[in-house]
């Protein structure tokens, strides 16, 4: 694992997507693995830049993002699927059809989860990963726990996480359940790059000062062979 230290969101951001960039321009044909929320704007905002200069193409690339709010049809405001047209879609040229989101508003969502897991083994897995960090160590939705669950699953929210979400909401209540890819797609990623901004400062030097544990899921990549931990922080870890 490779820990990087910047010094302000922005630099972070642009460290973030320049690793993005140059995996774009080595294969054209990338799966990425994307990330939603607060943290990844900043990433996409440069991506966007980039794509605009004519510096990077996404015509060819592949998304799959790693999780979606149980019960919000894609049209939803809230719906992460909606967040990433906003933030990102809109603005390069990805095909739409090489975008993919679980759906969040299946009737069944068990079923939903393995389609999921197929899709991404049909792909070919993800060649890069970006992530952010909940606060309690969650990776993509995959909360605190006995134990790691490797395949795409229903997850209930811990009370932390719809705390920390409550605030995308007008009335401060988020789905208390999501969609969320398993560790299995995550650690079997080519390459991984999480994102952390100094709020997120404490959790990100528990998770990689010390050992692996369920606990603290996002810790599961210190035995990743190629993961990058980019973060804000007055102190370096380790």
């Amino acid at each position: 694992m490779v820990l990087v230290r910047q010094n302000t969101f922005d630099e972070m951001s642009r460290c973030a997507a320049d690793l993005i960039a140059a995996q774009l321009k080595r294969k054209p044909k990338s799966v990425l693995g994307l990330a939603t929320g607060s943290s990844p704007l900043g990433v996409y905002r440069r991506l966007i830049e980039l794509y605009k200069a004519g510096e990077i193409d996404f015509s060819e690339a592949f998304t799959v993002n790693l999780d979606e709010y149980c019960g919000l049809p894609a049209t939803h405001p809230e719906s992460y699927a909606r967040f990433m047209r906003e933030n990102f879609f809109d603005h390069i040229n990805v095909k739409p059809e090489n975008t993919f989101i679980p759906n969040g508003n299946a009737a069944d969502p068990d079923a939903e989860c393995a389609r999921y897991d197929r899709l991404i083994g049909w792909l070919g897995g993800i060649d890069l990963q970006l992530l952010g960090i909940g606060f309690n160590g969650h990776i993509g939705f995959n909360e605190p726990s006995e134990h790691f669950i490797d395949e795409t699953h229903r997850v209930k929210l811990t009370r932390s996480t719809l705390l920390a979400n409550g605030r995308f909401f007008p009335d401060g209540n988020p789905p208390a359940y999501a969609i969320t890819v398993g560790m299995k797609a995550i650690t079997r990623a080519k390459s991984v790059v999480l994102i952390a901004g100094e709020e997120k400062f404490a959790i990100v030097k528990r998770a990689f000062s010390g050992g692996v544990t369920p606990e603290i899921p996002a810790s599961i990549l210190l035995d990743h062979p190629n993961a990058t931990v980019i973060y804000t922080g007055e102190e370096d870890i380790r």
